[in-house]
Order: structure tokens, then sequence, then C-alpha cells
């Protein structure tokens, strides 16, 4: 039986209190291919009351409870792996291996590498005659976006799991059916009823609802900054704890010293990857000035070689984007490359001549592209790349930092002290020097308007953990 017009509440599949259905489109040709309802501040309630009462027993729950628990929903969830892909494939238009491959097994890694910390980690530590411990936090709310589903889900259910919470998810109404079916996983895994729960929505009916929910003790929200805004206006009246992972305009620095063709065709591929819907993609690529031509050629040639497709077609490398509205966005922030005067290096407005539906966009490449246009200030969650011209250390360092975001920033050197140097310099959350591999027990935030807080691995777990001191305590452990 399918539960995708259905809520997962207090352990059970329910019918909305109030009908409400949504489409669910297939970015690849613009088809409704499944129906979800849209939830309610009603469903909201039925949900946070169940999560409410069975706080009262998870969240007392031994770390041995809960580690048991985590391991079998891995169990689950590789079991359930295919399915997962699928739906992802299908939702928001991510190629079929790639599906599979990264946003599923992305997924797995986090809550894996949740399993490991839980293993060691210290929730009380005596400090003289004193106790302090770190408790869950209660009962939380969780808004997931869609470009990365599956990873956002997971850094945050896992930790708070982990932490002895119990839950409210409402992931994307774009992109949902991958969370009803981790739904179905959690519910085989056994978690019992109440701890998790999901409501799916839109921002106005179930987000708006969740943020400003009194028996919700804090928000962990993943997606734009606007939207990131209004989650925490609606949570400041009951003043929980507001955890916000927002957008991103990343720079990519290139010094002299690397092998440029090798530095610029890897950038190419880091801001085209899940069709540069990514919130930490290194969109804006600085090369040295007498070196911007060469780097323009080879950022084409790397281009060009990017198949774009339906996401079930052999050989697609570049997948649709989301929707109408997200390709709409990103056609006028390339049309106002060309109109503000940057060079079009490959790519530009319009589909592929191949391919007349879809929400397909061309992997565009601007050369010549100056910090005052639009393409270099504003977050384009498209495969879009800006290539801006440097003169010295410390102007790129400047000009990378001149922005309202902070998540992530990318450095490409041979000479490592001046790598470590600059990374000091970034006002980022992040920073990645050389290409290296994805690491999921970094700390993952922004500074800035991308955010506050951290996920992944320890770091996420303390984001979801009150801490109490308890003077006099006298332990001795």
């Amino acid at each position: 039986m399918s539960h995708n017009l259905q809520f997962y509440i207090d352990g059970a599949w329910v019918d909305p209190v109030v009908p409400n259905t949504f489409d669910v489109i297939d970015p690849s040709n613009e088809d409704a291919f499944a129906q979800i309802s849209l939830g309610s501040k009603a469903d909201v309630d039925k949900a946070v009351a169940a999560a409410k009462r069975a706080f009262n027993t998870f969240g007392f729950t031994e770390v041995g409870e809960r580690l048991e628990l985590l391991n079998r929903i891995i169990a689950v969830y590789k079991k359930r792996s295919a399915d997962l892909a699928l739906a992802v494939s299908r939702e928001m238009g991510a190629p079929r291996q790639f599906a599979l491959d990264s946003q599923v097994g992305v997924g797995l890694a986090h809550l894996q590498k949740m399993a490991d910390v839980l293993k060691s980690f210290e929730f009380r530590h005596v400090k003289g005659s004193s106790l302090v411990v770190k408790e869950p936090i209660g009962v939380v709310g969780l808004i997931t976006p869609w470009n990365w589903p599956l990873n956002q889900i997971t850094c945050k259910v896992g930790p708070a799991l982990a932490a002895g919470c119990t839950m409210v998810l409402k992931p994307s109404e774009i992109a949902p059916l991958d969370a009803i079916i981790f739904a179905e996983i959690l519910d085989e895994a056994g978690v019992p009823k109440g701890v998790f729960n999901l409501v799916n929505g839109d921002g106005p009916g179930v987000g708006q609802a969740l943020s400003s929910h009194p028996d919700i003790d804090m928000m962990s929200f993943t997606g734009s900054t606007r939207a990131g805004i209004l989650v925490a206006k609606a949570a400041a009246d009951t003043v929980k704890r507001v955890h916000q992972e927002l957008g991103g305009k990343s720079a990519n620095i290139l010094f002299p010293d690397v092998d440029l063709a090798n530095a610029v065709t890897k950038g190419v591929a880091g801001c085209f990857g899940n069709s540069g819907q990514s919130c930490n993609a290194p969109t804006r690529m600085f090369v040295p000035r007498d070196r911007h031509d060469e780097a323009a050629g080879y950022a084409k040639a790397a281009a060009e070689k990017f198949t774009v497709g339906p996401a079930d077609a052999a050989g697609t490398r570049l997948g649709p984007v989301v929707s109408q509205i997200q390709f709409d966005k990103i056609q006028d922030l390339i049309q106002s490359g060309i109109d503000e005067g940057a060079t079009l290096v490959a790519g530009g407005p319009g589909r592929p001549a191949e391919l007349n539906r879809g929400y397909y966009i061309r992997p565009t490449v601007f050369a010549d592209v100056t910090h005052d246009m639009r393409i270099a200030r504003e977050e384009i969650f498209g495969p879009v790349l800006a290539i801006m011209p440097y003169d010295s250390v410390d102007e790129v360092i400047d000009t990378a930092n001149d922005t309202v975001y902070g998540l992530a920033s990318y450095i490409q050197a041979k000479d490592m002290k001046k790598a470590r140097e600059v990374a000091a310099r970034m006002r980022t959350g992040n920073v990645y020097i050389n290409y290296p591999t994805w690491d999921a027990g970094l700390p993952f935030g922004g500074y800035k308007q991308s955010g506050n807080g951290r996920e992944y691995a320890e770091y996420g777990l303390e984001d979801f953990l009150e801490i109490k001191g308890i003077a006099g305590y006298e332990a001795a452990e």
C-alpha cells in the first residue's frame, strides 16, 4: 500500500485532517507522476502532541538503546536503497546512478557516522563536586530541502535520535517521496511510536506551524536564506533554538602555481555537480588575471563534456533542475550575465537544442565577470560558473569574502603554507584545499547569512543537546 497521501504520526500512517492533494512533478519530463497530501496546522498539532508524549520516555533512554536503534535503521536503509534512489531520481532529477551512489550514499554515511560517534560520546562529566550533563533538547521540528534530500534528513534525524530527541519532519513538498520511504524505514526498524513523525506540506501551511509551535523546543532548517529568516521570525516569540543551514556563493581561488587545466576542470565539475544545486558549490572561480583567458578555454572544454539529459537516460551526467520556478530563475540570471557584459564562454539561455521538454539548463560558463554583476553575487543554484580575474592575494581574499554568504570556500595551491594562510582568512564555515575527499566527520555549516549551528558527526549531535550543570552532585565517576 502506498503511503503517499498519508502522514506518519504516533507510529501509524494517518490521513490528513483536511484533504489537500499536491502533484509531484518529474523534472525530466514535466509530468506529474505522484500525489502527496499537504498538511495543515491541525496535522502539526497532532504530530507535536505525539512527539511530546514520546519524549517523556525516549528522552530518558540509555545510550545503548539508541545505538541499537540507529543500527537497525542503517540495516533497513541499506535494504531500501534502490527504492530511495528511484524516488530521488524521479522527484528532483538526479541521474539514476548518481542518485544511488551519492544522494542515497551520503545519507547512509551520515547514519553510520552518527552510530560511530554515539559509541564514545560523553554525555556527562564531573567538574569538581558538580556534574555537567548534556541532555536532549526535547521536541524538535525539522525542515529539509529538495536538492540533497536524504543528506539533510539523515544529518538531522540521525543526531536527533542519538541525542534522545523526538521530532516532526517536514520535507520539501517538491521532493517528498524519499522522506515517505524514510519514514517506512524507521517504522520497520522499530522506532518507538511518536519519536519520529512526518507531516508533508509547504512553508505557510506546515513550516510556519512548526516554527511557531509552543511545544517545539528547537527548529533545524535547511533551505534558502529567505525562508530561513521566516523560520527564525516565527520561532522568536517562543524563544526556541533555531539552527539554520542556508545559501552560499562559494569562492574557488586558483593560485598561479597550480596545474591550471586540472584545477579548472575539477572546479567546473564541482560547480556543475547535482546540476549545480548544491549550497556549497564553488560557483565563483578566481584565476590570476594573466591566465584568465587560458582558464576560460579549459572551462569551456570541460563544460562541453557534460551530457545533459533525462535522469533515466544512459550517459546523462547533468540532469534537469528541480522545477519550473528554478528553471526560470536560472534563465533570468544567465540573461543578466549577458546583459551586464560578462563573456559567455559556454552554454547560455534556453534548453539544449535536442531537449524541448523538461527543466534542462545548458552547462554555462561566463568569463570576465566583475564583482558587481548579479551572477557574482546571487546564488544561482544551477550549472552556471563565473570566472573572475584577480591581481593579488589580498585582493582576491577581500573579494571572495565580500558576500552576504559564508558557507564554503575552495583553495587550489601547490604551496601548502600559502593555502593554509589563506584558509585562515576565509570567512566561511568550511574551507576545502585542493579538492579533498568529502568527509562526513567534518563540521558543516556557515557564517553570516549562510546560517548558524553545525551539522555532521559530533558537531551535529551537540546542536540537539542542552547543557545542565548540577551543583553539589559530588559524583565520582
